[in-house]
């Protein structure tokens, strides 16, 4: 199968300019984007996908064995950036992607030439033996789940407004809430479980291209903390803290956002 078929592989921007390939996360598609391309493709070369089962992606390619974790995934992004062939790229993982980013780097770190980790959780779930705070309880995540197997778009509708913050604006969580229930209920069941009980603490330390953390200054499912800690164990990243608020912020502050990813993108693209 055409790698760039499967995963809906879109380019734009500037020929020949440093590449920005931006990763969406889970329950949404490339189109989550769009608000921070027409900023970005001035100066760079902007390539946009979408995650196996999500978007416009070939449905057929996905399987429950392949993306049963962040392993099939990460498989995609090296395939995408190899198919391409544009050289080291910055990758820009927004929230799960941004641990795909991490593995991703940490396989073929030739492949990149900068990870932005934007709003970033390499774990949801609390350790507390470890002094790890990730947001959620173990069994705040379990419920959450299980109040998404029984009833996705139910969960979906009450959820996405949570993750997207903003309640003054309530078009940003009727997008997302739109964004989820176009996701297959089947497939977003798998990935919910693959983005909210993965665990890649230990991947962090793994980064050796330069890496930006950029945290949203008000994030319900990835505090400041979380943030703090994958700058801490990534070494010689920075991190910038976005004034921002909700999970998302390429749609709640796309001027920010675009701005962030460029400054950095220019240094290192």
């Amino acid at each position: 199968m055409n790698v760039l078929t499967r995963n809906h592989v879109r380019v734009t921007g500037r020929a020949g300019a440093p590449v920005v390939v931006l990763a969406h996360g889970f329950g949404c598609d490339q189109n989550l984007w769009r608000l921070v391309v027409p900023a970005l493709e001035r100066d760079f070369t902007v390539v946009l996908f979408d995650h196996v089962g999500a978007g416009r992606s070939d449905l057929s390619a996905w399987s429950r064995e392949r993306y049963s974790d962040l392993d099939g995934y990460t498989d995609d992004v090296l395939q995408v950036c190899r198919a391409l062939d544009l050289g080291p790229v910055v990758f820009v993982g927004h929230s799960v992607s941004a641990m795909m980013g991490v593995l991703a780097a940490g396989r073929e770190p030739g492949a990149f030439a900068g990870l932005v980790l934007l709003a970033p959780s390499p774990c949801f779930v609390d350790d507390p033996a470890a002094g790890y705070r990730g947001g959620f309880g173990a069994g705040d995540i379990e419920e959450l789940l299980e109040s998404l197997e029984a009833n996705y778009l139910g969960w979906s509708g009450a959820m996405a407004p949570v993750i997207m913050g903003n309640p003054e604006r309530p078009e940003l969580g009727e997008e997302l809430t739109n964004a989820f229930c176009r996701t297959d209920p089947a497939i977003a069941r798998v990935f919910a479980r693959v983005t909210f009980l993965s665990d890649n603490r230990a991947d962090l330390a793994n980064v050796t291209v330069p890496t930006l953390v950029a945290q949203c200054a008000r994030d319900a499912i990835a505090p400041p903390e979380v943030g703090a800690f994958v700058h801490a164990q990534i070494p010689g990243s920075r991190l910038v803290t976005l004034d921002a608020t909700g999970h998302c912020p390429q749609l709640s502050a796309p001027e920010e956002t675009a701005a962030t990813i460029a400054a950095f993108a220019g240094r290192v693209g």
